[in-house]
């Protein structure tokens, strides 16, 4: 069992709005829930009353009621959800008229933008009268090439109170990475800023946007938000306006809520391109309104009087997420630029002077700022923190222990997993519930979430392939250009006929929460055993010589053989001796199956724009394959020092 890191007082316990939702269900059903693990149980065998009650707990605004909250319920894909009903996501996330913070924005120059709800309203409503009078109709998409500000959020919001599709890219991708985006969804409008800053350099987004409107014809207007310069040129960029030329300047506007059905296309997500042309995910404006609404409020007790920030850019699923905390009258926080310009001390530092009470961030954002050996406790008033979320790769032991004793003692550290394609957690955070050691609190309620063993078997306290059971609202309604169904069933449907397979590697514990171990996908299999990457990740993240690392298993001799790739900390050489520690560190605290048959220093681990190490890539390099779309990478220069390593053809 892992080991106990927080436990909330009774006091903190009848605070939750998961304890207030659990005593709502239990007035409701006449049922006595006193554990999380009760509730959950409920929550998976009764998935349309939990649904249900989910939709009259928020008050899910909407003009046309819900015949049936689920028909064809036994099929997946195929599950229809709340048939018959209308409403608007932007109306939901725009429900609240007043003076409170909507938004807080700063990037590296330092200075913050602050919106009030009203405000965001007005804003919202002038743009989506300039869509309106340029055409865009309910069915069209509007894209975004912007960096993390406020008038990503007022774009996406008026383009959805249309009926409009949003769809988003970060400003850090390459030419050839937009276009394989929103090359296939063709969109009519672009909005970009013309520049953003990262680590205190600025970069052009101008001749980003001039590159793909030679190759991309649909796009019939360009809004550029002047971001790094108050007067940029734009005469270069065909079809370009400024943002403050295209917004209305009539003011006192009642926004027209298209009322459409609760399937309507809101979001189009992307996968990471790496192993081929990006999958366009088409997600449901309910569905995902719904969806997180249940993970922000219950599973991360996000509440009026909070300010949540996610350190995300708007390319990853991260920025939709948060942006839906409006739904709940919530600050939303933004920052645009390096979390470590000018040092570990910059989000901290933005905790402290915005009073943030909900911290997210990465595990790699974790492991960094662990390694520079920063202390944030002894440098920041941290008091208004009541949590930290952490995702996008398994969060290792070791900054779980970093957290607890460096950042915050009375925090619930809620470790975060499920990916782009729900929009949404498969496992993530009970605020009323215990934080244990390496683990992921608990699978989130409906979600009915199992390890499968490779014979298609659940089982408990051991590894598997995550796998859910039963449909959920936020699963796509389609991927783009896919009229059969044949890319999305192969996706997630083709080893497991009607369940959900979704890629990663997980256990369930004894304390029903999840231990995350990698995509499944990039597993080893030395001697047939399966191994996930994190289990040797957590014991790396340990050693003190080594800043990063990777591992891939390597075809060898008709079987397969672990590779470890090291980066090194600055002082340090891998030496003979260090190799040793390594191997015995491994095989100490995992098992000898998991010591590293070859450890191989290099000078970088390529990752992918939202910071994903690329094991499979790198497996694809060592064995001659191709590896399409190096675009998605943020630093695809490093894949070539995993070209033609003579080691890996020595014993």
């Amino acid at each position: 069992m892992g080991k106990m890191m927080w436990k909330p007082s009774r006091e903190r316990i009848e605070k939750t709005n998961m304890y207030a939702f659990t005593n709502y269900i239990n007035d409701k059903y006449k049922e006595d829930f006193s554990s999380y693990d009760d509730l959950w149980e409920w929550s998976i065998s009764h998935i349309p009353s939990l649904w249900e009650s989910l939709w009259d707990y928020f008050g899910i605004i909407h003009s046309e009621p819900y015949k049936e909250v689920l028909a064809d319920g036994d099929k997946m894909p195929g599950a229809k959800w709340f048939p018959g009903a209308k409403l608007n996501f932007a109306e939901n996330l725009l429900r609240y008229k007043d003076d409170r913070p909507a938004i807080i924005s700063s990037g590296e120059s330092g200075r913050t933008v602050r919106i009030t709800y009203s405000e965001l309203y007005e804003k919202v409503a002038r743009l989506a009268l300039s869509m309106r009078k340029v055409g865009i109709r309910p069915g069209d998409r509007v894209a975004g090439f912007m960096p993390n500000i406020p008038e990503a959020i007022v774009a996406m919001l008026a383009a959805a109170s249309i009926g409009a599709a949003w769809s988003s890219c970060s400003p850090d991708f390459g030419i050839k990475g937009v276009l394989d985006r929103f090359g296939q969804i063709r969109p009519k409008l672009l909005f970009t800023a013309n520049g953003y800053s990262y680590n205190g350099k600025l970069f052009d987004s101008l001749q980003q946007i001039k590159g793909v409107l030679e190759q991309l014809d649909s796009i019939e207007k360009v809004i550029v938000v002047p971001y790094t310069e108050t007067a940029p040129d734009i005469s270069q960029v065909a079809g370009s306006i400024l943002y403050d030329d295209f917004i209305s300047e009539e003011t006192g506007l009642e926004i027209e809520f298209e009322q459409l059905p609760f399937e309507h296309p809101l979001y189009i997500m992307y996968s990471s391109g790496t192993t081929g042309l990006p999958k366009c995910m088409v997600q449901s404006a309910g569905g995902i309104l719904i969806h997180h609404m249940k993970e922000l409020a219950l599973h991360t007790d996000v509440k009026r009087d909070d300010r949540i920030f996610y350190y995300t850019t708007c390319g990853w699923m991260m920025w939709n997420w948060l942006t839906s905390s409006l739904a709940l009258g919530a600050a939303v926080v933004l920052f645009d630029g390096s979390p470590f310009y000018p040092g570990p001390e910059r989000l901290f530092k933005f905790v402290e002077e915005e009073k943030i009470t909900i911290f997210g961030t990465s595990a790699k954002y974790l492991s960094a700022v662990n390694k520079s050996g920063y202390i944030p406790a002894d440098n920041h008033d941290l008091k208004s923190l009541k949590s930290i979320l952490s995702t996008g790769s398994p969060l290792h032991v070791s900054e779980f222990d970093f957290v607890y004793a460096s950042i915050k003692k009375d925090l619930c550290l809620s470790s975060i997993a499920g990916g782009t394609d729900l929009n949404g957690c498969f496992a993530a955070g009970n605020p009323a519930g215990a934080v244990y050691r390496g683990e992921l609190q608990c699978r989130t309620l409906g979600m009915n979430v199992r390890a499968f063993d490779s014979n298609g078997e659940s089982v408990e306290r051991q590894q598997g392939e995550l796998v859910c059971l039963s449909p959920f609202p936020s699963m796509p309604i389609r991927f783009w250009n896919d009229e059969d169904g044949e890319k999305y069933h192969k996706a997630y449907f083709a080893v497991y006929p009607n369940i959900w397979r979704h890629g990663d590697f997980i256990e369930i514990t004894e304390n029903n929460g999840v231990i995350m171990y990698g995509r499944s996908d990039a597993t080893l299999n030395p001697g047939g055993v399966r191994i996930g990457t994190a289990e040797i990740y957590r014991q790396i993240d340990t050693i003190e010589e080594i800043r990063d690392s990777l591992v891939i298993g390597q075809e060898w001799d008709e079987d397969v053989r672990v590779i470890l790739f090291v980066v090194m900390n600055t002082g340090f050489e891998l030496t003979e001796e260090l190799k040793t520690k390594i191997k015995k560190t491994i095989r100490k605290n995992a098992t000898p199956r998991h010591v590293p048959a070859k450890i191989i220093e290099v000078d970088d681990i390529p990752y992918t724009i939202n910071m994903k190490k690329v094991e499979i890539a790198v497996k694809n390099i060592i064995h001659g394959k191709e590896v399409f779309n190096q675009d998605a990478l943020r630093n695809p220069e490093a894949l070539e020092m995993y070209r033609d390593i003579p080691e890996l053809k020595e014993k």
